[in-house]
Order: C-alpha cells, then sequence, then structure tokens
C-alpha cells in the first residue's frame, strides 16, 4: 500500500479523529487531488480480467464527510445549497478538455473525468467515480459515487449509475468501455456490465436481478462472493416472467432478457458519431 493509503487508513479507525484533524484533511485533500487526476481508483482490473476494490479510498471519502461541517455552497442567489465544507463541485478547467454544455450540471471534487468526455446537462457526477475518455454522460444522467465508467460509454439521458460507498469492500457499479446504456436505465447495487455490451432503454439491473440469456441458455445472477455481471457484447432488452406461486392472478415480474450478442450491425447502430466528440 502506498504511504497515502496507509494514513488514510489509520485515521479512518480512529473512534475520535479531531485530535488529528489537520492530518485528516491534509490526507483527504490529497486523496482528492490524486482521484481528481485519475491516479487513485475505488475499484481498478486486476489484469486477470477482473476487478478489485480499492478500500482505502472509499475509507478516504468517508473520513471527508466525517471531517466536514455542514455550509453554505457557494452559489448566487436565488440558488441556495449547502453541504459539506470538505465536498466542493470541481473546479473544471479549459485546459482539462471536457466539454461541460451549460444547464445545471455539478462535478464533484474527487471525481475523474477524462479528456474528451461530454456532459450534457442537467447531469451528476459524484466523489471516487471515474469516467473514462470518449464517454458521453446525458441529460439527466448519474454517476454514483465511485461507479466506474470506461471509455467510449453511452449513458443516454436519465439512466442512473448507482453508487456503492459502503461496504467498503464491496465493489461499485463498473460499466467497461464502449457500453451503452439507454434511456431511463438503471444499474445498482455492484452490477458489473462486460465491454461492449448493450442495455436498451428502461434495462434495470440490481444485486437480486436474474437476467436471462437466451442465447447461451443460462441465468446470469449474483452470488455472496459476485456481483450481477453481464457479459461482453450482450444486448440485454427489458422483459417479463410470469409468476407461477400464488393466486392464479396473471401477474408477471420485470426481468431482463440478452436476446443476442453484439455484432457488426448492432455496433453500427449505437455508434456515436466522432464529430459530436
Amino acid at each position: 500500500m502506498s504511504t497515502l493509503a496507509v494514513t488514510i487508513a489509520r485515521l479512518a479507525a480512529l473512534a475520535d479523529v479531531e485530535p488529528e484533524r489537520e492530518a485528516a484533511l491534509a490526507a483527504f485533500a490529497q486523496l482528492k487531488s490524486e482521484l481528481n487526476a485519475g491516479r487513485a481508483r475505488a475499484a481498478e482490473p486486476d489484469g486477470g480480467g477482473g476487478w478489485r476494490v480499492n478500500a482505502w479510498v472509499k475509507q478516504g471519502i468517508l473520513l471527508g464527510f466525517r471531517l466536514g461541517s455542514l455550509d453554505p455552497h457557494p452559489s448566487p442567489p436565488p440558488f441556495r445549497f449547502f453541504d459539506k465544507d470538505t465536498l466542493p463541485t470541481r473546479d473544471l478547467r479549459l485546459a482539462d478538455n471536457v466539454r461541460v454544455v451549460p444547464g445545471g450540471t455539478a462535478v464533484r471534487d474527487g471525481a475523474y473525468v477524462s479528456p474528451g468526455v461530454i456532459i450534457m446537462p442537467p447531469a451528476y457526477i459524484n466523489i471516487g467515480a471515474w469516467v473514462g475518455p470518449g464517454t458521453l454522460v446525458d441529460s439527466h444522467a448519474l454517476v454514483g459515487s465511485c461507479a466506474q465508467i470506461g471509455a467510449r460509454v453511452h449513458l443516454s439521458a436519465a439512466a442512473q449509475i448507482g453508487g456503492v460507498l459502503e461496504p467498503v469492500g464491496a465493489l461499485p457499479v463498473i460499466l467497461e468501455d464502449d457500453v451503452l446504456v439507454g434511456g431511463n436505465c438503471g444499474v445498482y447495487e455492484g452490477a458489473q456490465v462486460g465491454a461492449g455490451a448493450v442495455l436498451a432503454a428502461g434495462v434495470v439491473l440490481t444485486r437480486s436481478t436474474p437476467v436471462y440469456d437466451l442465447p447461451r441458455e443460462t441465468i446470469h445472477r449474483a452470488t455472496a462472493e459476485t456481483p450481477l455481471r453481464i457479459p461482453p457484447g450482450a444486448v440485454v432488452v427489458p422483459g417479463a416472467r410470469a409468476v407461477t406461486r400464488g393466486p392464479d392472478w396473471g401477474l408477471s415480474l420485470a426481468t431482463p432478457v440478452i436476446v443476442k450478442y453484439r455484432d457488426a450491425r448492432t455496433a453500427a447502430a449505437v455508434e456515436l458519431e466522432d464529430w459530436l466528440r
């Protein structure tokens, strides 16, 4: 572990951090700097096709909440906002090469937004998130705390990518490279979406969601040890399955269904034109 990781782990374990408040504030400021630069991540590829969580990063973020006091956020009337003074919005500059379209978007300090990202208004990117190059975050989209978003991902309007800050050892939501998330989709509770997968509008993935894979004739589920994972290249649509227990009321439950795997035709249909970037 790095010196910063060891320091944060020690400070986060203190029952009373006030005697070391200055050191804790300095460590949290350093963590935010590392997160902003993309050098620290809440989770990262493990080199073997999977992901590993960096619990100390989450511990540091929670430490920042613990250290903060509720203060007015600097904003002009008539808008009034009150938040922890340790968690301001990020001061993006032109040199960051991130296209932030006017209209109410906010990026919290401690979120990494790669050069070439486009953020349409209003959108929100929370602390600890990592957003890869060439990604589009569309209107009313949320990138939750510690969510990991790969390169060239398309988050359509009103897509909700949940955050997983606690427990600190849990993997956050992960979208790998070239994923397309349709409008009004929700990905929560540490679900992972493999590279190149397509979530059609309205798909919702949670830890308790079974996903029915028609081409491979299998069902993808989370287990006590592993998150729900959508295979690379899968094309997922909203579906329904009949309720077979209880009264015969003709009920069904919503469930995502993999109807095929991505091919050249699908790739062409979901490609984001380069000039939009």
